[in-house]
């Protein structure tokens, strides 16, 4: 008997206590130096996973090929239907055709497949653009290949909305020589789903300057606010120009059984990633996740929908209650990831607090945050909203009594 007949169908309300069950979210404080009170439970909200039991259907998947064959050896992509699920979802969610599957790659990780696309069009010393705040898996990415970084600034409007600043990075561009740039799709950590015009503006003003462009779109399936528009989608140069990278990993929280694609239409390109990806043999497929993706995007689809009501939910009631703190707080509403970037500049500043003080405080009551700073939030912290709504509501009940509306 199938897995999804034992289980509730979508169970988005049992607080799962992960601890100790291989979970480096429940098991790590990421603030050094920083504790838990004696008195409060603990509430991770920090690293992107999420704590609800992934979809019925992938526990069936996997369950289903362990029972089909004991063995694991080898396999060809081609006969467990990855390349025709990939290209259902994209058509059904994100109305876009894939054309040919032979422009689809495995990957073994999402930023394993941006490496690579650095490492073909860049040398070690050459910059990278980057938009910030920024992804810190982009920062160690670049880092780790010896290229360099160049930021372009994201500017907020009056209503509090990243927008890119096109003059800043086309400045960027021509005074740094820049070859190749990282575009987050949806953005993270300030959870902008970009419009249509300004992605089309964007792949514009690179191909302009001949910049390869490097989107990394596993938040696409987290939208709130707007819809999702795939970078090599917008014209046919976007096409040969942008590579784009995915994951059923965090839509359906399998980060820890690993496993993403690409999606990169110039033959070129995609020929060197995968010579470079055959020279380490590092990027064999997982049988097991490659089943857990077919699983996933074959039969999913109405656990997703259910999962953005509740994300959706969950960002709205921690929205609402910031409008409370009178302005200490600052962040964009919500539009998409299951992430909000926190600005705490005002709250330290007119309390005299440290951004050091701020995480340890937070953790203290068992709200456990990410520092912003390696994102280059100056005065930010980064909280992670994948968790059952109860868990936000006592969060942030907390944040309110005992670090805004308290003495400390």
């Amino acid at each position: 008997m199938a897995y999804s007949k034992f289980a509730k169908r979508y169970d988005f309300e049992t607080v799962m206590d992960r601890r100790g069950l291989d979970s480096s979210k429940w098991d790590n404080i990421p603030i050094p130096g920083a504790t838990v009170e004696p008195g409060f439970s603990h509430i991770p909200m920090w690293v992107a996973d999420m704590d609800f039991p992934t979809a019925p259907s992938v526990i069936d998947a996997i369950v289903a090929r362990l029972f089909a064959s004991p063995a694991m050896g080898y396999f060809p992509l081609a006969s467990t239907g990855f390349y025709d699920a990939i290209i259902k979802w994209h058509k059904e969610r994100n109305n876009v055709v894939i054309e040919n599957p032979d422009v689809i790659s495995y990957e073994n990780s999402v930023l394993g497949g941006v490496s690579n696309v650095i490492r073909v069009y860049t040398n070690e010393g050459d910059p990278v653009l980057l938009h910030s705040p920024t992804y810190i898996g982009f920062t160690g990415t670049v880092n780790a290949a010896k290229r360099t970084i160049v930021l372009s600034e994201l500017k907020q409007d009056e209503e509090g909305t990243y927008r890119m600043d096109f003059e800043d990075m086309e400045k960027k561009v021509v005074e740094n020589n820049i070859k190749v740039a990282i575009f987050c799709n949806p953005h993270n950590p300030t959870g902008r789903v970009w419009e249509a015009w300004e992605i089309q503006k964007f792949v514009e003003l690179m191909v302009k300057h001949d910049v390869k462009i490097i989107s990394d779109e596993i938040w696409s399936d987290f939208i709130m606010e707007g819809t999702h528009l795939p970078a090599w989608s917008v014209s046919e140069l976007a096409k040969d120009k942008v590579s784009c990278m995915y994951a059923c990993t965090k839509t359906f929280n399998l980060a820890g059984l690993v496993g993403a694609y690409s999606v990169i239409h110039n033959d070129e390109c995609r020929a060197k990633c995968r010579e470079l990806a055959a020279q380490t043999h590092y990027n064999q497929p997982n049988v097991l996740s490659v089943h857990a993706l077919v699983g996933a995007y074959n039969e999913g689809a109405e656990y997703v929908d259910e999962l953005i009501k509740v994300i959706k939910s969950n960002q709205q009631h921690a929205y609402d209650v910031m409008q409370t703190w009178g302005g200490l707080v600052k962040t964009q509403k919500p539009q998409g990831t299951y992430v909000m970037f926190l600005d705490w500049t005002e709250f330290c500043e007119k309390r005299g607090k440290t951004m050091d003080e701020v995480l340890k405080k937070c953790v203290s009551v068992g709200v456990i945050c990410q520092d912003g700073r390696p994102f280059h939030g100056p005065c930010h912290a980064r909280f992670n909203f994948a968790c059952p709504h109860s868990s936000v509501v006592e969060a942030f009940d907390r944040l309110t009594k005992y670090v805004i509306n308290a003495e400390w």
